[in-house]
Formats: C-alpha cells, sequence, structure tokens
C-alpha cells in the first residue's frame, strides 16, 4: 500500500484542493514529490487546513469554481496532468436543502466539466471521481451496500452525487473506451481527522465545543455510518488511480470503507471521542425537529477493492479518533501542523514508531 514511490515524479491534477480531504491528499502527495495543480475556490471555512498544512507555496494552484468550464480548460490544458482526482464539491447535506441549484450545478455540471477537460487532453492515463457512500438508493438496511446497488440518492446533496456517478459512467462508456485514459469513481464513507471545521459535522461540533468546555450536542446519536481516518480514504484514491493507471482493466466502481467492526453509532463515536480529550468532556442528544431526513442506517462492503486491489483499513475507530483528537489539541497549542500531518502520514505507512 506504500503508493508514494509511484507518485515521484507523476503529474497531478486536483479539483478541491483546498478542501478538508484534499489538503491532506495535497500534503501526502508532496510527501512523494509530485507535480502538482490544484484547482479549487477558496478553502471553504476559517480557520481552515490548506494554510495550516502549509500548501500554498508548495503547488500550482488556481483559485476558480469548477463551474466556469473555460477557466478550468485553461488550468487543465496548461497541466496536462497524467492523472486527475476530482473532489470539488459542495458536500454537506444541510446546505443541499438550502441550495439545490447550487448543489447540482457543482456535483453534476462540475464533473461534466472535468471529465470534457480530460476528453479534450490526451495527456490523462488516470482519472478517479470521488463520490460518497450516499450514492446508494438507501433502504436502511443493517449490512453494506455493495456496488451494484441500485443508485439514487435521497438528499440533493446525495443525489447529485449519484448523477455525478451516472455521469462518469455514461462518459466512460462513451469516449475513453478506446483511450489510454482508465475511468474510476470512489464511493468512500464518512471520515473524520485533525483539519476538518465544516458546520454539520460530529467531529468538528466536538472540537469547537471542548475547546471552549462546552457540552457536545448530537442530534441523531443511534444513526450508524463507516466512519474512518481521512488517510484510509486519502491512500485508497492514490490506490486506485496507481492500479489502473498500470493496467486499465481495473478501473471501475469501487467503495471505501472500514471494517464491519468499526461501523459505529454516532453517539459511540462522540462517547470515544470525548473520552479520549477528557475525562470532563460530555456530550447531550438534542433531537432537531426541522432537521432534514437522514439515513439510520449507512454501511458499505468493500470486498470489491480488497479482493481486486489489496486494499486495507488500516487503523481501526480508536485509532482514528486518538489521531484527530492529538491533531486537534496540537492545533489549539499552536503547534507545527505541516509536521503533525507528515508524522501521521508516516505512522499510517508504517514508517514511523508510534
Amino acid at each position: 500500500m506504500n503508493t508514494l514511490d509511484f507518485y515521484k515524479g507523476k503529474k497531478v491534477f486536483i479539483s478541491g484542493h483546498t478542501g478538508f480531504k484534499g489538503s491532506w491528499l495535497c500534503r501526502t502527495l508532496l510527501k512523494a514529490g509530485a507535480i502538482i495543480t490544484g484547482f479549487s475556490l477558496e478553502p471553504p471555512t476559517d480557520p481552515n487546513l490548506y494554510y495550516l498544512a502549509g500548501i500554498q507555496d508548495r503547488i500550482k494552484s488556481t483559485i476558480g469554481d469548477i463551474r466556469d468550464f473555460e477557466f478550468l480548460k485553461s488550468s487543465f490544458a496548461s497541466a496536462q496532468p497524467e492523472i486527475v482526482i476530482h473532489l470539488a464539491a459542495q458536500p454537506i447535506v444541510r446546505d443541499s436543502y438550502i441550495y439545490p441549484r447550487v448543489t447540482y450545478e457543482t456535483n453534476v455540471m462540475g464533473t461534466v466539466n472535468i471529465l470534457e477537460c480530460i476528453r479534450e487532453n490526451s495527456c490523462v492515463k488516470s482519472f478517479l471521481n470521488v463520490t460518497t457512500d450516499k450514492v446508494y438508493k438507501n433502504n436502511e438496511w443493517e449490512w453494506g451496500y455493495r456496488e451494484n446497488e441500485p443508485l439514487e440518492g435521497f438528499d440533493p446533496y446525495s443525489n447529485s452525487k449519484s448523477c455525478s456517478e451516472l455521469v462518469t459512467h455514461s462518459y466512460n462508456n462513451s469516449f475513453f473506451n478506446d483511450t489510454l485514459a482508465a475511468i474510476s469513481t470512489a464511493r468512500a464513507g464518512n471520515v473524520i481527522g485533525g483539519g476538518d471545521f465544516a458546520k454539520d459535522r460530529l467531529i468538528p461540533d466536538c472540537v469547537r465545543a471542548l475547546k471552549d468546555n462546552e457540552v457536545v450536542i448530537v442530534r441523531n446519536p443511534a444513526s450508524i455510518r463507516p466512519y474512518q481516518h481521512v488517510l484510509e480514504p486519502i491512500f485508497a484514491y492514490l490506490y486506485i488511480c496507481q492500479k489502473q493507471y498500470l493496467d486499465k482493466r481495473l478501473s471501475g466502481y469501487y467503495n471505501v470503507g472500514p471494517d464491519e467492526v468499526d461501523c459505529v453509532t454516532s453517539g459511540d463515536l462522540v462517547s470515544m471521542f470525548c473520552s479520549a480529550w477528557s475525562e470532563k468532556a460530555k456530550w447531550n442528544n438534542v433531537s432537531d425537529k426541522n432537521a432534514p431526513h437522514e439515513a439510520g442506517y449507512l454501511k458499505l462492503d468493500c470486498s470489491k477493492i480488497k479482493n481486486s486491489l489489496g486494499w486495507y483499513p488500516r487503523w481501526h475507530i480508536e485509532e482514528a479518533i486518538e489521531k484527530t483528537c492529538t491533531w486537534s489539541k496540537a492545533w489549539l497549542a499552536k503547534e507545527d501542523i505541516p509536521s503533525l500531518m507528515d508524522q501521521q502520514i508516516e505512522e499510517y505507512l508504517g514508517e514511523r514508531k508510534q
């Protein structure tokens, strides 16, 4: 799973590079010696991981809207990437109820735009569209969804990501079957990790409350989600891109999530985080009658990526929480965040004693 050597000197184009996942991906690829071009809006939060991670001066960064095709096309043509990882999205479920049109324009037409760039530039050998575990028609099953399950998505965010999947499948069938470009999608579960400052996410809400010695508020403590540390999908994305770059037959649709034992309720996740933070940390369940619909059960069956590519998750949920807690406390103490991120990447790869 140590794919960093492969990426040395490779030209990688990342949409959404200023976000939470994008910043961890950039930091990882910088360690690998990749040549990175990023295209994204300004970082979505203040504070934000992008600047904390010290990325901005070490890559070619273009601030732009994925919906602006002409600007995207110019940046893409200038970069001439070999590998493209598409992260740019409107990623918040609650915001998708408030801004459904923007959500669809970004998540659907943004995907069309980047696929058009690939269609017009023969330099690309490997493309990965990162979607979500929420693309599936949710039947409230207690077992994991497989890649051949029907796509749907209940809310505008989830549905727009399902549409993004279908757009990718159509472009692959229509334009890329007879080219060198290998096309895949990755449906990742919920991620946690240091540097996520987004609203309406459990761990960022925990950190905001606990740093002010407040009680953490949890809306749906019984909901089950496939929580994983952010480095799990980051290395899965890199692994998929590497494998299909070397063998196009390995392209396809891949779930990326934790093992069954690490699929926990939101209440359990917050309890573990509070315990790791301080014995005084507490949380409370507060019902929100105006809250939008959320699935009760959501799990992924990741047999395909394990059996086809040999990828397996490395950190159990307890380790993921410990790493997230360590990062968050280091940030509050104004410690060296880029060095800590590099350390956690090395720990994930088993290159440093933990």
